[in-house]
């Protein structure tokens, strides 16, 4: 069952959303290791611009075989607007309630989108493990903040991305031939270990088989 650590207003402007953001970011936890896995759940959302409604998904696979153990979908109206670096104001409370309908909550987020690569270290992936106290990942297809190196070609091999001198993911190629993936950590598991789990949930494709089914999912595809 769902049970929320912290809670805030998300009807706020989006002053006072950076201001939440900054206050908890205070709360992250940046190292711990993913040894007991049994469950890992990929998150996603996908929005009903023409209904104004805002569709999450979560996906609940079975650590490490992959297999499927639970899955919801839940749409909510959507409430904030599009503005980059506040993402998690716009799906977060849909993620939430999806969350609230799995039976049994999973051992680890995976959260399509950034964890600690954000300009205020606050990406939805730590969002939402501060709230849950869920061990948390972000798992995102593209930069937001930060400069790094051009990992080799290799499936697994990664680089640090680094942003204001600071190490705050991985740029990952979790495929060979493919562009790479950018890691962070969300709340509760460290660096490496976000990584291994991501390439341990990583089959034949660039991105895990969380993000792919939530994805599908949150989409309706």
């Amino acid at each position: 069952m769902l049970h929320l650590h912290h809670e805030h207003p998300w009807d706020v402007s989006t002053a006072e959303a950076r201001d939440s953001q900054q206050r908890l970011s205070r709360l992250v936890e940046t190292t711990g290791n993913v040894d007991d896995v049994g469950t890992v759940a990929g998150v996603d959302v996908g929005f009903d611009k023409a209904n104004g409604l805002t569709r999450a998904a979560v996906v609940v696979l079975d650590f490490p075989t992959l297999e499927l153990r639970e899955q919801a979908v839940v749409k909510v109206p959507t409430r904030f607007p599009y503005v980059p670096g506040l993402l998690s104001f716009r799906e977060a409370p849909a993620i939430l309630a999806a969350l609230a309908e799995i039976e049994r909550l999973p051992d680890v987020l995976l959260c399509d989108g950034q964890g600690l690569a954000h300009p205020r270290r606050f990406g939805i992936a730590c969002h939402l493990g501060v709230l849950t106290d869920l061990p948390s990942i972000g798992v995102a297809k593209k930069r937001l903040v930060g400069t790094h190196d051009e990992p080799p070609d290799t499936r697994g091999a990664w680089v640090p991305l680094v942003h204001r001198e600071e190490t705050v993911g991985a740029v990952l190629r979790s495929r060979a031939g493919v562009k790479p993936i950018f890691v962070s950590c969300g709340h509760r598991v460290g660096l490496e270990a976000a990584v291994e789990l991501v390439m341990a949930c990583t089959t034949r494709y660039r991105l895990p088989e969380t993000t792919r089914r939530a994805d599908r999912l949150a989409s309706d595809r």
